[in-house]
């Protein structure tokens, strides 16, 4: 499969919730570095993130490849509802690094937190 569509399949399952799937577009050894939930094995941050959330809608707005590297980059808005019915609206650019199975090896995500880590830190308070 493409990088390309590896990467809208991605945007697919986060969007939908469907973690085992999303999980599955990484290497067993695959990690996720973000800056609200730190660097984690993929598997244990899309739990992690699904438990926090309540619904996600995104848009794309575009996917950037250079070629002959193994890294692509997703730029999309990310409607966020929390469990807790807060929701964060705001612009991602997700670095994707591929093994050479075409495996995610490492999802570094940026994005500016300001809002996020304010609202992440209220519902993890009242847990």
């Amino acid at each position: 499969m493409l990088k390309e569509n590896i990467a809208k399949k991605y945007l697919e399952y986060l969007e939908n919730g469907e973690i085992e799937q999303l999980i599955d577009l990484f290497s067993v050894a695959g990690i996720v570095d973000s800056p609200i939930y730190g660097i984690q094995k993929a598997n244990t941050f899309y739990h992690t993130l699904s438990n926090d959330t309540s619904n996600s809608k995104l848009l794309l707005k575009g996917i950037f490849e250079q070629k002959d590297s193994n890294d692509l980059a997703l730029y999309f808005t990310y409607h966020w509802t929390l469990k807790n019915n807060r929701e964060v609206v705001f612009d991602v650019v997700d670095i994707i690094e591929f093994d050479k199975e075409n495996k995610i090896k490492k999802l570094k995500i940026i994005y500016d937190t300001v809002v996020a880590r304010n609202i992440v830190a209220e519902l993890n308070k009242n847990e």
